[in-house]
């Protein structure tokens, strides 16, 4: 575990913060610097590499200085953490008994079988179960460890922000097991798509609290109230976005995925994956199971996003696709945005993608190609939904169906006998409203 903490191979995640005599003019001329490299991106100069900017260690003033001493904080309590023997045992009973891990490798053979070509040839696929966690998803890796922590520096009250919910439930059920105080952000939009992970929420004793728009709106009210409430309350983001330490946090205690799925894999074939294949939201159950692999050159790992109605209809969340580099909520990353900078709302039949960023490690990964990434549009994402629910009997997130849908322009690709992962983030009956929404001939 410590040693990809310790690794220099991404400095996205290496990054060292402001002291608090920085002041705050010299916060003003770093986001002034980027937004006239932005400008020039826009302008159809020399794209400006997120890698680049990270190493002039510009990315660490993105924060106002009320947030650098609160951050520095929890950034020393993550790193004692990981080293601490009691915490690690606590955690790793947590995850045994509570989250229910470790999840199968499932051979998948009804859907290797649609996949063959003509000669009966075709890539084995896998899925990694992360839809039979506690509470139906991969967030529960994160928001357990992220509320120990919580209660370990004494804060009583936890607020995060939820798009599509799952984080939002397995929030809400950490803080419930640890008697935390909870309060989830969401959007209206994702409140009404939803409905049931909101009802989940309530059930589990957190406070629901709307806020108008989507996720990246829950998710900016989520940041001001934590800003207002330092002292009490803990901000725990399900995503690999925001202020550092807040991505190394969450992609550290995701990682578990690829180091069971490296593991399994050396256990059901006696080797590695050949491809390792993701949904691409902000960029948690992706950076998961990539993470294990990342120094394995022989391991693709392909990233899939939203291309919602189409990349040329402006509806869609593809940020690696079509983005630019940007500033939001504390970190420089890829951000869907306009000619003026402006952030712009994202698309998606998984609500949980419809985010107008990735984090910054993914756009790393991304200027230095060691990842590929496509799109699959909202229809694509909808005819794997049903097709795995048909083959396999597995209902899979409208999320992670974007990832299988892939599979469709992949496969035909891949020699005879290749091993592929794809990472299931999610289980979706809550999706299954939304499914017959778009299909109701099935549902006739």
């Amino acid at each position: 575990m410590t040693s990809s903490i310790k690794s220099d191979l991404f400095l996205t995640n290496k990054l060292s913060f402001a002291r608090n005599e920085r002041s705050f003019s010299s916060m003003k001329r770093a986001v002034s610097n980027n937004l006239v490299a932005a400008s020039a991106v826009k302008s159809g100069s020399k794209p400006l590499h997120v890698e680049m900017a990270l190493r002039e260690r510009k990315i660490d003033e993105f924060v106002p200085e009320t947030l650098i001493s609160c951050l520095g904080k929890l950034e020393a309590e993550f790193n004692f953490v990981l080293h601490d023997a009691e915490f690690q045992a606590e955690l790793a009973i947590a995850l045994r008994d509570y989250v229910g891990r470790e999840t199968p490798l499932y051979f998948a053979e009804r859907l290797t079988n649609y996949y063959k070509n003509e000669n009966g040839e075709g890539p084995d696929i896998y899925l990694k179960r992360e839809d039979l966690n506690h509470c139906g998803a991969h967030k529960m890796n994160n928001a357990i460890a992220q509320a120990m922590i919580a209660k370990r520096m004494g804060r009583r009250r936890v607020v995060a922000a939820t798009g599509a919910g799952q984080h939002g439930v397995a929030t809400a059920a950490a803080c419930a097991k640890l008697s935390l105080d909870c309060t989830i952000f969401m959007g209206s939009e994702d409140m009404e798509k939803q409905a049931s992970n909101v009802f989940l929420i309530k059930l589990l004793g957190a406070q629901v609290t709307k806020v108008e728009g989507s996720f990246k709106d829950a998710s900016s009210e989520a940041i001001r109230q934590w800003v207002n409430d330092l002292e009490v309350s803990y901000y725990l983001t399900g995503t690999v976005v925001g202020p550092h330490p807040c991505p190394s946090m969450v992609r550290e205690f995701q990682s578990i995925i690829g180091r069971e799925t490296r593991r399994q894999a050396m256990e059901r074939w006696g080797g590695r994956p050949d491809v390792v294949v993701a949904c691409i939201g902000s960029g948690s159950n992706a950076l998961g199971i990539f993470h294990e692999f990342v120094g394995d050159e022989g391991v693709r790992l392909v990233g899939v996003e939203a291309a919602g109605f189409g990349l040329d209809s402006g509806r869609h969340a593809a940020t690696l696709a079509t983005g630019h580099v940007g500033v939001y909520h504390g970190a420089m990353s890829y951000l869907l945005q306009d000619q003026e900078g402006q952030v712009l709302g994202a698309h998606s039949v998984g609500v949980g993608l419809q985010y107008p960023g990735v984090g910054p490690e993914l756009s790393f990964l991304k200027d230095t190609g060691r990842a590929e990434f496509h799109t699959v549009t909202d229809e694509e994402a909808l005819n794997a939904y049903q097709l795995l629910s048909r083959l396999e009997g597995i209902i899979p997130a409208m999320e992670a169906a974007h990832a299988l849908a892939y599979l469709e322009k992949l496969c035909p690709t891949l020699p005879d006998s290749t091993k592929v992962v794809v990472n299931c983030s999610g289980r979706g009956d809550k999706d299954a409203p939304l499914f017959f929404q778009h299909r109701p001939a099935l549902d006739a």
